[in-house]
Order: structure tokens, then sequence, then C-alpha cells
């Protein structure tokens, strides 16, 4: 039996979990649906769905898993326009990089007969320093030796999370079950303050006084540390994150005003060693984490076995048990 995985946002993120599913198509059926009707049809071009729907409500309706792959702004108002025509035991997924204002979302919009499981993607380290985005930015192997943070709420069918971990496997990931406060505070650390920083890095540069001089001076260096304001969420979506997760924002927010101070203090005291210190400090930071990033060694001894890659057919041949087992309470295996 096929399951139809509606992938809502056709994006890098969206359009890549298409491809990934791309050769497991005798199971899956892939529907996507996008805003923008050129950026579903571009995806559907790349092989990543097999069909385009430009209605959400008939986007959803046969979906056994239903992701959104859409900004952090447009998540509320897609669970609100897709919750009354999920078909019961429905899987929702979202990709959005903080999850405590999703989860009140879901918990507010999605009818009881649905269930959400939030996840957080981390990609290949292959595809770290690339800039594109869109559906062109999008590969099979995004996933692979990357993450996926996995986040649920009480009263969640173990199916439901179970389908989460597969699905990583299947997108060629590991997986790390997470709570959603713990989750938000590392994403605050690590996805929302290099954005907020490119953003003060600007603020504080670009139409200043001498900027008209200096901006023929830039290079790498401003390049490599403006970027985040440019190639990762939508203004809107980025506010509504930094927002969202105030406590945890402002703390890391802190934690870099301490340390920037530091180094102005360095600096007006004229203090080679500290300054030197301070700068090599960060360095070998950068360099240990960037290999311990591309070979995925952390130094954490393996306390799980191994287990055996799922297949297609069990991974989703458990979403139509579910939703049987519920349909036929009599109904004994």
């Amino acid at each position: 039996m096929t399951v139809q995985v509606t992938i809502i946002g056709m994006g890098q993120i969206g359009t890549s979990i298409g491809l990934a599913l791309a050769k497991h198509t005798d199971q899956v059926f892939r529907v996507g649906h996008d805003r923008e009707l050129s950026a579903a049809n571009q995806a559907k071009a790349l092989g990543a769905l097999d069909r385009v729907d430009i209605n959400i409500p008939h986007a959803v309706e046969e979906a056994g898993l239903v992701i959104l792959a859409v900004p952090l702004d447009q998540v509320r108002e897609t669970l609100k326009s897709v919750a009354q025509d999920l078909r019961p035991d429905v899987v929702v997924m979202d990709m959005a990089p903080v999850k405590e204002t999703v989860l009140s979302w879901a918990k507010e919009l999605l009818p009881a007969h649905a269930h959400y499981v939030g996840l957080v993607p981390v990609i290949s380290p292959s595809y770290l320093q690339t800039h594109d985005s869109g559906a062109e930015a999008a590969h099979a192997d995004l996933f692979q030796n990357g993450l996926l943070a996995i986040v649920s709420q009480r009263g969640t069918p173990s199916e439901a999370i179970k389908l989460a971990a597969d699905l990583s496997q299947l997108l060629g990931a590991e997986h790390l079950f997470i709570d959603p406060v713990e989750l938000d505070s590392m994403m605050a650390a690590t996805h929302l303050l290099p954005q907020l920083m490119a953003a003060a890095l600007l603020n504080a540069t670009v139409d200043q006084p001498g900027w008209r001089e200096a901006r023929m001076l830039t290079g790498r260096p401003f390049a490599e540390a403006s970027g985040p304001a440019a190639l990762f969420d939508p203004s809107g979506a980025l506010t509504q994150a930094a927002l969202g997760a105030k406590e945890p924002v402002l703390r890391n927010l802190d934690n870099l005003i301490d340390h920037l101070s530091r180094l102005r203090r360095d600096i007006y005291n004229q203090d080679a060693a500290a300054l030197t210190l301070r700068l090599e400090s960060a360095r070998k930071g950068y360099m240990r984490w960037w290999q311990e990033r591309n070979t995925g060694n952390w130094g954490m001894q393996e306390t799980a076995p191994k287990v055996e890659m799922p297949t297609v057919k069990d991974i989703f041949g458990r979403m139509v048990g579910m939703r049987q087992r519920k349909t036929n309470p009599d109904q004994r295996k």
C-alpha cells in the first residue's frame, strides 16, 4: 500500500526531502505545495514530487504524513489552513528552528486525531559552506551524516515518534530526542545568534560615515561575517524566532556582549598578550568544532547498539497499521 507524504514548502529543505524519497516511490507518493506555484513546479521538475497541488486542503486530505518546511512565520497560518482537512492519525512534522512556540500552536490548532512531532534538521557537513538557497540548492543527500533533532508533546503515540526517528534514517541522518526548552536554548546560540550578529555588523557599518569608501575594501572576512543576514531565515521568520525564544536569545546576546566588551577592554588597555590569547582561543575553538562537525566524531562513547536500517515498507506500514487499529479497535493481529 502506498502512503501519501505531503510536503508544504518547496525550498531547499522540502525539495531535498522529496529527492531523498525519490527511490521509494513504490511505497511513497509525494505531493508538494508551495505559496509560489513556480517553486513547486521546479521541485517536481527536479524529481522531488509526484504531484503538485495548488490547493492546500486537497494536498493534505489523503496524506499519512504532512511535512511543513516553511519559514517559522508561516507555520501557524499553515497549521490553521490544513487542520480541518487532516485525516485520522496523520502525523504532522515541521522543520522550524525553534519549537516551544510551534508546540503551542500545534496544541491549539491541530485536531485531536492528528499527531504533531517537531524536527530541526542539521544538514550534511558537505554543504555547510554552500550559499545557494531554494529548490536549486536541494540535494538528495542534504541530510547525509547530519542530524534530525526530535521533539514531541505528552501523549504523542509512540508510532508517530518512531516514524520521525525512522524518517531521519531514511534521509541518512542520525536522530536526537531532546526537550524543546533545551533545544530552543541551543538553537538560540547556534542558529539565531549568528544571524543577529550579522545584522548588528551590517547596521554598524553599511551607510555609516565612511561607508562610501569602505564598501570598496570589503573582502572575505566581511562577506563571511555578514552573510547570515541574507542567506538563512527571512527577516519575518527570524523576528518570530527571536521573540518566541526570548529568554535564551537574551541570555546568548548578553554573553556575546560580554565577550565583545572583553575584546574592547584589551584593545583600550593596549593589552597585546590578553588580546592574542582571546583570539587564539577562538581560533582553536573554531578548528576543533570544524573537525568534529566534518567527521561526526564528537568524542562521545557509543552506549546504544546500532540498529538495523528499517525498510520503507516497515516505516510506512506502521503508519497504516496505526490508522487501522484506531479505525477497527476490536481488530487483533
